[in-house]
């Protein structure tokens, strides 16, 4: 015999339904509305425009043995062309035979422009937390600033851009370590979190674009200007994998990889980040 809901079962029943979807919009809520709507407060006062000042000081400055500037660094566009030239990167180079990311680049031109020892320039490439921002970050970000509203467009034409492509795609998706985790893990699927953030998909265009048009950035947590090298190797670092040596063929690969999915993204950088 079939019998009706009590008066009161109803109500509890639409209560119960009801606390679940304010709960769900609630966290939803969480992850992203006041993130967004602090980077919105603090765009106009990005803090790391304080590092894209130093940066264009240390870029102007004679230094090192040979007591010359930056300025005849060459990083794609021409010897001192800036305009764009972040938007382009990663690239091949002719002069070195290889294929290099911005902050590779910026290494190879202090070593050979100014004739400072690689090891010194490699040694410490990111700042601890309160500590003063390294040379490689605030140039970093000087340099990403001149291609604030550029068109990503990351090239692959030579072979050697065409197989850094590849390879990035493979170790993107190659599971590892003790958690047999991959890039993909975390960032393959749409819909992600962790600890109420939101994942993007960098296996899809509008992922890629959404994470490879706004690094170097600040990073609030940091109170410093994080770089692109940094995202990954502390990636790698969260995946328990060996360390992402700073500009290795591998760390170069996945930026390209990443960067060729970004093609078609308006670069705004740096910007801010949690």
């Amino acid at each position: 015999m079939q019998t009706r809901p009590s008066s009161h079962a109803l109500p509890r029943a639409w209560l119960r339904k009801a606390f679940a979807i304010a709960a769900l919009a609630c966290t939803e809520a969480i992850a992203t509305d006041p993130l967004s709507e602090y980077r919105r407060m603090l765009a106009d006062d990005n803090p790391a425009e304080l590092a894209v000042a130093r940066g264009e000081e240390l870029w102007k400055m004679p230094r090192g043995p040979k007591n010359a500037s930056l300025a005849g660094c060459d990083l794609g566009k021409g010897p001192g062309v800036l305009s764009g030239a972040y938007a382009a990167l990663p690239r091949h180079f002719a002069d070195t035979g290889s294929v290099m990311d911005l902050e590779s680049r910026l290494v190879h031109c202090m070593v050979t422009i100014q004739g400072l020892a690689r090891a010194e320039v490699t040694a410490a490439p990111f700042s601890e937390r309160g500590a003063a921002q390294t040379d490689l970050e605030v140039l970093t970000a000087y340099v990403a600033a001149q291609s604030r509203g550029a068109t990503i467009r990351v090239p692959q034409q030579s072979q050697d851009e065409l197989d850094s492509y590849a390879r990035g795609r493979d170790l993107f998706f190659r599971r590892a370590g003790p958690y047999d985790f991959s890039c993909a893990s975390c960032h393959g699927a749409d819909g992600q979190r962790i600890r109420l953030q939101e994942l993007p998909n960098l296996t899809r265009p509008e992922g890629a674009r959404s994470a490879f048009a706004h690094w170097p950035a600040y990073r609030v947590s940091h109170g410093a200007v994080r770089t692109m090298q940094w995202r990954l190797s502390d990636c790698v670092r969260q995946e328990r994998l060996p360390e992402l040596l700073f500009g290795s063929p591998a760390s170069i690969d996945l930026t390209m990889y990443l960067g060729v999915l970004a093609s078609g993204a308006t670069m705004d950088a740096p910007s801010l980040r949690r």
